[in-house]
């Protein structure tokens, strides 16, 4: 039996931001076990941890895969921790892919400390513009491709050809644009990781806040995802770090009868 907790990440009404799955463990299971309860779970992401140095080592898996850096199922585990398994510090500190990322408490919010993603500017890849349905200007790359539009309409309203966008060799699609009332927006398509869009992408922020911090010349902003679901988070761009804001909520707790 695995204690097992799910958590609604960048928001703080349940039904809204990213669902995550939580599994806290005393050692690490088989990698083949933890990949079939992700998929069972059926959610962009489920979290395992495992107690490390006074941290935590933290992994993450899609429906169809592990991944190497996941911003809502990192900020679930640490709601976890703090609220749930009594966790006394300020501070988490987890060992992960992507090298050791803290996350805080500040108040009803975690501050999650990430590395910063800068994307380089490439022609558009045919799959993208033929996956995304539309002629694409502006096209980046990091772990994901970003496409930059010009109104928060146009990103609300694109309707992608996931056939399209499978075809492309990369973790995900972002598209953003400046916000009606935020700094800027975004949603982000991921069919190669079994997610065709996910709620609520911390990790896309990575990318996203250092472009929009250099076009907006600030270094604090204020973004939406605006999937059906949506999310709210807060970034703050500091040398080669993105920190990244957001509150949680618990939707369910209990276990996971696995022999």
């Amino acid at each position: 039996m695995l204690l097992y907790f799910e958590v609604h990440s960048f928001t703080d009404k349940l039904f809204h931001g990213n669902p995550a799955g939580v599994c806290p463990l005393d050692n690490w299971i088989d990698d083949g076990h933890m990949q079939r309860i992700a998929a069972e779970n059926d959610l962009s992401e489920t979290a395992f941890f495992v107690p490390k140095n006074g941290g935590y080592e933290l992994r993450w898996f899609t429906p169809k895969i592990e991944v190497d850096l996941c911003g809502h199922a990192t900020l679930a585990t640490a709601y976890v921790l703090f609220d749930h398994l009594e966790y006394e510090g300020k501070r988490i500190v987890f060992y992960t892919a992507s090298g050791e990322l803290t996350v805080e408490r500040t108040g009803s919010s975690f501050v999650m400390d990430f590395p910063s993603r800068p994307a380089s500017k490439i022609e558009a890849p045919i799959h993208l513009e033929n996956g995304l349905v539309c002629d694409l200007n502006e096209v980046y790359e990091s772990r994901d491709y970003m496409v930059i539009f010009e109104s928060e309409k146009i990103v609300r309203d694109i309707r992608p050809d996931f056939s399209e966008l499978n075809k492309l060799d990369c973790t995900g699609i972002i598209i953003t644009a400046p916000g009606d009332d935020v700094d800027f927006v975004s949603r982000f398509f991921a069919p190669q990781a079994g997610i065709l869009e996910d709620p609520v992408t911390g990790s896309a922020h990575c990318t996203l806040a250092p472009y929009w911090a250099d076009r907006l010349g600030k270094t604090d902003l204020m973004a939406r995802q605006v999937s059906e679901r949506g999310g709210e988070i807060a970034c703050r761009v500091v040398d080669d770090r993105v920190l990244i804001g957001g509150r949680a909520v618990l939707y369910s707790k209990g276990f996971l009868n696995i022999e």
